[in-house]
């Protein structure tokens, strides 16, 4: 089994800045990609960044220039830098993970809450 464990959300100001970890263990091998997704009330869950096992990045349009996704490998920790936060960054970011051969992210996160307000 795969365990994702996130933190760092918290409450900020608008234009602020926040850094979210997500810390992988247990069955990680064979790993295709990593992401991160939020999910904001009344709305769907949504794609925010993803990493891949070549070190290729994706990013939501809303989010860049403003957010960058990057791993540690050594500590199988993917970090989620979010600058120049906007109200409506206001969710539950989950980290994701994709084994190789799966086609879709078969493990998650429990999600760490994040509050753009003044």
């Amino acid at each position: 089994q795969v365990q994702l464990v996130e933190s760092g959300g918290g409450l900020v100001h608008p234009g602020g800045s926040l850094r979210l970890s997500c810390a992988a263990s247990g069955s990680i091998f064979n790993i295709h990609a990593m992401g991160w997704y939020r999910q904001a009330p009344g709305k769907e869950r949504e794609v925010v960044a993803c990493i891949f096992n070549d070190d290729s990045k994706k990013y939501a349009d809303s989010v860049k220039g403003r957010f960058t996704i990057s791993r540690d490998n050594a500590k199988n920790t993917v970090v989620l830098q979010m600058n120049s936060l906007k109200p409506e960054d206001t969710a539950v970011y989950y980290c994701a993970l994709q084994r190789v051969g799966e086609g879709r992210y078969g493990y998650w996160g429990q999600g760490t809450q994040v509050t753009v307000s003044s």
